[in-house]
């Protein structure tokens, strides 16, 4: 067990400290690159036909910033993104995290750093159903070796900071949609990972839910200068984003930043 995993909390799972998740000057952005995807090219089989679905996308984003990966069904933004975590091998191209070489990797280690270093939201949660609301939030924390009083210390205060302390000890599957986004949420913070991606966070929730959760990203991204990278076909999110990236047919075909 490493010297991080066993010290006590002394603040927040969400108030970031280290100046590497903090957005750093326009001109010094180079030197804190989060993810740079280099030439990333995917194709899939379909039926007898092969289907580019990446088309050599070169992309740097960058430490605070929350990133919004938008465009129709089918463009590549959920294959983009599961390169980005690890779980989508390109067919040819380079993913790094920081520094660090997705693809160089083994799958075991690639599984240890995807668990250690990013925090993922996925659409559709997946819940150990034994278990309680907070120990679901607190089990990525076990799997890295935190011991059993600070990883329950960890789940209580982010599930605090998101409003959900009153249902710590009920079932996430016996809960909405939109609270169990916040348990999701939860979890990914709990690690406190160099970045949250989400894979269409709200294409399972209402109007009122997904609205909540996009303003819990835009404040953790504002308030706590957490970096995010979500993607999505809901263009009505867009402003609340620092940079928009659009795709069309496996090409970023829209960057802007604010």
């Amino acid at each position: 067990m490493n010297k991080k995993n066993t010290q006590p909390l002394a603040s927040s799972i969400l108030n970031i400290t280290e100046v590497e998740n903090r957005l750093p000057p326009k001109n010094e952005r180079s030197h804190h690159a989060i993810v740079q995807l280099r030439g990333i090219k995917k194709e899939f089989k379909l039926g007898i036909a092969d289907v580019e679905v990446l088309k050599g996308i070169d992309l740097t984003l960058y430490a605070g910033e929350f990133v919004i990966i938008y465009g129709p069904s089918g463009c590549g933004k959920s294959t983009l993104l599961h390169t980005m975590l690890g779980l989508e091998k390109p067919d040819s191209g380079d993913v790094f995290l920081r520094s660090e070489n997705l693809y160089d990797m083994d799958a075991t280690e690639r599984t240890n750093f995807r668990r250690e270093k990013i925090g993922m939201v996925f659409q559709q949660p997946n819940w150990i159903k034994s278990l309680s609301v907070w120990e679901n939030v607190a089990y990525p924390l076990y799997l890295n070796g935190i011991n059993d009083k600070n990883a329950k210390q960890r789940a209580m205060e982010v599930l605090e900071e998101l409003e959900m302390t009153e249902y710590i000890n009920q079932k996430p599957m016996s809960l909405s949609g939109g609270q169990q986004q916040r348990v999701a949420l939860a979890r990914a913070l709990s690690v406190d990972p160099w970045v949250i991606m989400a894979d269409e966070p709200t294409g399972n929730l209402d109007t009122k839910s997904s609205a909540d959760l996009i303003e819990i990203l835009a404040r953790l991204n504002r308030e706590r200068s957490r970096t995010v990278i979500m993607v999505t076909h809901e263009i009505n999110f867009l402003p609340v984003a620092t940079r928009r990236v659009g795709m069309t047919d496996g090409e970023v075909v829209m960057d802007e930043h604010d």
